[in-house]
């Protein structure tokens, strides 16, 4: 009854939920903000020392998620949105219609929490939600999957998803039925829905990536963003062209500071296009010597897992007492985070370009690199892999680029004694790259082998009865097991008869984690490089700063033998030590780290200047006139490789 004792219309009285068919939208956003909040308060708990955040950073991570997930959800609901505005009233009142509506839920509640059980693993990995690499296990389905088999108890986490699932089904039960026996004429519903159409719009205009740079901390930033967005926007934007994102320079000025940036004593340059930075290497007054080159890049090795650099577990006895036999790197940067990027800058010495690795693009057959180089002086040039090389484009890239390829699929059964989700064991890799050696020698051809190894990686799985340290337990003894494999290596290579006349060179593709507070973690990309060859080379230290896009040239240069480059790294053993520098990046920001600051450059057109990084400084400070010449340098570098790249200008 109302005040006047008149009584209600039953349409008033009727429950609200019952008043429109749309409330099923607003049942389904809130359980997604649930969902997604509580995602990220156990994200925060798990970085809690990392973030270490104040009551107002919390408010802002949270404050921000809100409107991302909102964002999020108004996409996510755009068919169903529609759907209800024109499936007709009849329907939509049947039983079986409710039924059906109520399973959606539960099949979409189930694939909700997977997704975020699979957000909760992938930050476990990589300290990041959703990126381009996830887009990347998309599409790498069997490894990843493997993977995951290994490493988690998947039947237990599949079984807690299906609790949850009914848990979440039983809550909002009631909820559901009520909404789905609104009666609501077509005219209420075209108004309704139009204005819920015009959300997913308005978050395309206002929702971007800059909202969630809350803070200098990049676990807060990366806290505050929606996983599943961030995956999305991933996917579209797996290449970023350079001149449309980033900070230029008048072309003729960055061509003239690159040259310089390259140039080293008794070079030549031979080209004519300001950008063309080929140049004739003399090589050694003798004309050097044809020496056979292994090239070993290790899985994840960061340097701080080696005891030389301080780590007290005794888990790289052997590579700890090959420093003293070798050209021991000490101050030596990966210039990525994923597989892709090492074997990039090794391979074609050339700076990390923004968006996907120059391995997984289209236009990537012909280009100038390690291997064309040896291809060109009469060497037998292979890539073995231990996994399946179609993972990262790797079969397709090098085999268009002047190498054999050989990864698990071309070794016969009885030679592989432990496999895993990503691929033999490195000692079944190492015997497969001894044979090949052998072969060669026997017909009088120099090699050059440029193998990648696959143990050190999750689930951490190897051969029973080689470490002390039980499979599958844990990082420290994947890393013990790529030492003991090393070692397996070298000393079956010493009774080869090709021993003393070849170069060994061991090296980290990248380090076993990204994630730092900072944008670039300076120390999240220090790896160590031996360069081995007792009966060649005098072991000692090299200190002077330098990253993988310098390998090749140092290489080549021990060798002695004349070429053409358009390399852009420099030979570390004729770099004074003022010269050292680090050239690093992720898909998004490009750094180079020089005189203990570093320059970087992110999308729209920002640039970030950083005093001691390596020292987890905050991101970033006022650019000061001190640091012009290393900003300019950075730009300089970045453009001018992605110009080189973009008018074939590091073809062969």
């Amino acid at each position: 009854m109302t005040e006047t004792g008149t009584q209600q219309p039953a349409a008033t009285r009727a429950h609200w939920l019952e008043r429109s068919r749309f409330h099923l939208v607003l049942i389904a956003v809130a359980f997604n903000l649930a969902v997604f909040a509580l995602t990220r308060l156990g994200l925060l708990i798990q970085s809690w020392n990392d973030v270490a955040p104040g009551v107002l950073d919390v408010v802002g991570i949270f404050t921000v998620g809100v409107i991302y997930d909102l964002a999020l959800s108004s996409y996510f609901f755009i068919p169903f949105v529609i759907y209800l505005i024109f499936v007709p009233q009849k329907i939509f009142r049947w039983k079986i219609h409710r039924w059906l509506i109520y399973a959606l839920f539960l099949l979409y509640a189930y694939g909700l929490f997977f997704t975020q059980v699979a957000e909760w693993l992938f930050w476990e990995e990589f300290g990041v939600r959703f990126n381009f690499i996830s887009v990347d296990y998309l599409i790498y389905r069997r490894e990843v999957t493997d993977n995951i088999a290994q490493s988690y108890p998947v039947a237990i986490l599949f079984e807690g998803i299906f609790v949850a699932t009914l848990a979440a089904g039983l809550l909002i039960r009631t909820a559901v039925k009520r909404a789905a026996r609104a009666d609501e004429p077509f005219r209420r519903r075209l108004a309704v829905g139009a204005s819920l159409l015009a959300l997913p719009v308005t978050a395309f205009f206002l929702v971007g990536q800059s909202l969630h740079e809350i803070s200098d901390n990049r676990f807060e930033n990366e806290l505050a963003v929606n996983g599943i967005y961030q995956f999305f926007h991933a996917f579209a934007a797996n290449e970023l062209d350079y001149r449309t994102f980033y900070a230029t320079r008048p072309e003729a000025e960055v061509a003239s500071r690159l040259r310089r940036l390259v140039e080293e004593p008794e070079v030549d340059f031979v080209g004519d296009q300001p950008l063309d930075l080929r140049r004739r290497i003399r090589g050694r007054e003798d004309g050097g010597r044809k020496l056979n080159v292994i090239l070993v890049s290790v899985e994840s090795l960061s340097a701080k897992y080696l005891g030389v650099f301080g780590n007290q577990q005794g888990i790289t006895p052997y590579l700890d007492a090959l420093a003293e036999d070798s050209l021991f790197f000490t101050n030596f940067f990966a210039t990525g985070t994923r597989t892709a990027r090492g074997l990039e800058s090794i391979t074609l010495s050339v700076p990390p370009t923004p968006g996907r690795s120059l391995l997984k693009r289209q236009d990537n057959a012909g280009l100038f690199c390690l291997g064309s180089v040896f291809q060109d002086l009469g060497y037998d040039t292979k890539f073995l892999y231990g996994g399946r090389g179609y993972f990262d484009n790797m079969n397709t890239f090098f085999s268009r680029n002047g190498y054999t390829v050989l990864d698990i699929s071309d070794v016969p059964r009885e030679e592989i004694s432990f496999e895993n989700a990503w691929g033999m064991a490195d000692e079944d890799l190492f015997r497969r790259t001894m044979l090949e050696a052998d072969r060669d020698f026997e017909q009088g051809t120099p090699f050059f082998f440029q193998v990648m190894t696959t143990s050190n990686h999750r689930p951490y799985t190897y051969p029973d009865g080689r470490i002390d340290i039980p499979s599958g337990t844990g990082r420290p003894g994947a890393v013990k097991y790529a030492d003991y494999a090393l070692h397996y290596l070298l000393e079956q290579a010493r009774s080869r008869p090709w021993f003393d006349t070849t170069v060994f060179v061991i090296v980290a593709d990248h380090c076993a984690g990204s994630a730092g507070r900072s944008a670039l973690p300076l120390f999240r990309y220090h790896i160590p490089m031996f360069i081995y060859a007792p009966a060649l080379i005098e072991p000692r230290q090299i200190d002077t700063l330098s990253s993988q896009i310098d390998i090749a040239p140092t290489l080549l240069g021990l060798l002695g033998l004349p070429y053409e480059s358009r390399f852009f790294g420099k030979d570390i053993l004729r770099m004074s030590p003022n010269e050292g520098r680090a050239l690093i990046g992720n898909y998004q920001r490009l750094g180079l780290y020089r005189n203990g600051k570093m320059a970087y450059l992110s999308p729209k057109q920002q640039i970030n200047v950083v005093d001691d990084p390596l020292g987890e400084a905050r991101d970033s400070r006022e650019i000061l006139p001190a640091d012009r010449q290393l900003v300019e340098d950075t730009i300089a570098f970045y453009q001018g490789a992605s110009d080189i790249f973009d008018r074939r200008l590091y073809d062969r």
